[in-house]
């Protein structure tokens, strides 16, 4: 028989989140009479909003008509491709430099392929866990050894450096995953900040994979919600975006993924052109429902009906926050982000995990599972029916840390 892939014998056992299911499945066989309220993963629970709803409706049926029906559409729907250029990046890009893909947890794992495995990769600590573990499956990295994985760069964010890495540690001629607003922190990074992101970048030979997934809960006009806002960003990043936490698609799946045309490799080959050959090989393109719904979400009114979910998810933040702080907890985030990230000093995260479902019967996420710099941190999220979001805060209160 054929030798296990080494790179998979090299990850961690058991991702987070499906780490998380197990535990609350313990917890309700032990305590079948519990309500278990989930503030831990990040999946929309509202439904999605008539007027992107009636774009999916719309879609599906024309599939029934000979004038409806349409097959493959590889990078995604021309119409489709013009609207985000125009809606979120002020028509700076032309249509094939935008791919539509099925989310932008694919696309990261796809853009592994991208640069291979013998790539230098850093990423922010704590970070999503698709970041590091993606790269281990591609072979960027070696094994787990300590609390992280040899070959990776962790770039701690921090309430120390306001919770942006070092710059000056970027890895020459690699790849860096940033995500602004962060998930899991919350904490959105500054203009001045991102400039100096891409100006490290740029001298270093970094490309920088910036995840925006979470950019229009950001309320702060000051605040950047693209990568691409950022004078030289064209010739040194990708950025990675989604429908599923603005507009409800996290069972819809749809995303895009922005190459530029001024990206290029050391010996001056195009990103842009290897990027749409992967996408042609192993990809044939989202599904055409969802891409009739994301139209209709980018139409004005479907812009306000993102705007409405998506401030309907900041009120539940809002009630997080005020609810931890009231503890005397220590977080950020939960203003420009749908995330709560609350400290508890000295204590390890997954004990925390544990107390607060025993006590509250609430789901959290546990810190340590996005990185090292993680410890002694949970992340709360916003994602939730309001009636259980107030009864979780209520319950919040029976916590009594010393």
């Amino acid at each position: 028989m054929l030798n296990r892939n080494p790179c998979i014998s090299n990850i961690k056992a058991g991702y987070l989140f499906p780490e998380i299911a197990k535990r609350r499945r313990s917890y309700a066989a032990a305590h079948p009479d519990a309500k278990i309220i989930s503030l831990g993963v990040g999946n929309t629970t509202e439904p999605i909003l008539p007027h992107i709803d009636k774009g999916l409706v719309d879609g599906a049926r024309g599939l029934a008509t000979v004038e409806g029906y349409v097959g493959y559409s590889d990078e995604g729907f021309e119409e489709l491709r013009k609207r985000i250029a125009e809606v979120f990046y002020k028509g700076n890009f032309g249509i094939d430099e935008i791919f539509i893909s099925d989310g932008a947890k694919c696309d990261i794992g796809r853009l592994q392929l991208l640069f291979g495995a013998g790539t230098k990769v850093a990423v922010q600590d704590p970070s999503y866990p698709v970041y590091v573990d993606g790269s281990v499956l591609i072979g960027a990295t070696g094994p787990w050894e300590g609390s992280g994985y040899q070959g990776i760069t962790y770039l701690p964010c921090t309430a120390e450096n306001d919770y942006f890495p070092d710059v000056e540690k970027l890895p020459e001629n690699g790849i860096f995953y940033f995500c602004s607003p962060n998930n899991p922190t919350g904490a959105v990074a500054n203009r001045e900040q991102l400039t100096s992101l891409v100006a490290a970048a740029r001298k270093k030979g970094t490309v920088i994979i910036f995840d925006a997934a979470y950019s229009e809960y950001i309320r702060d006009p000051a605040l950047p919600k693209s990568i691409f806002e950022i004078d030289g960003s064209q010739t040194c990043a990708i950025e990675v975006n989604s429908f599923s936490k603005p507009a409800g698609f996290t069972g819809v799946r749809l995303g895009w993924t922005v190459v530029p045309k001024e990206l290029k490799y050391a010996g001056g080959e195009s990103v842009n052109a290897d990027w749409n050959r992967i996408c042609g090989t192993i990809f044939n393109g989202a599904s055409n429902i969802a891409q009739w719904g994301a139209l209709a979400a980018l139409d004005s009114e479907g812009l306000k009906e993102i705007r409405q979910l998506s401030d309907f998810y900041l009120g539940n933040a809002k009630l997080i926050r005020s609810a931890l702080q009231n503890l005397d907890i220590s977080c950020i985030g939960g203003d420009n982000s749908p995330y709560i990230w609350a400290q508890f000093p000295g204590r390890d995260s997954w004990d925390v995990f544990a107390e607060i479902l025993e006590k509250c019967q609430v789901v959290t996420t546990p810190g340590e599972g996005f990185g090292p710099a993680g410890q002694s941190f949970i992340r709360f999220s916003a994602f939730g029916h309001r009636a259980d979001v107030e009864e979780a805060c209520k319950r919040l209160g029976r916590l009594r840390f010393v």
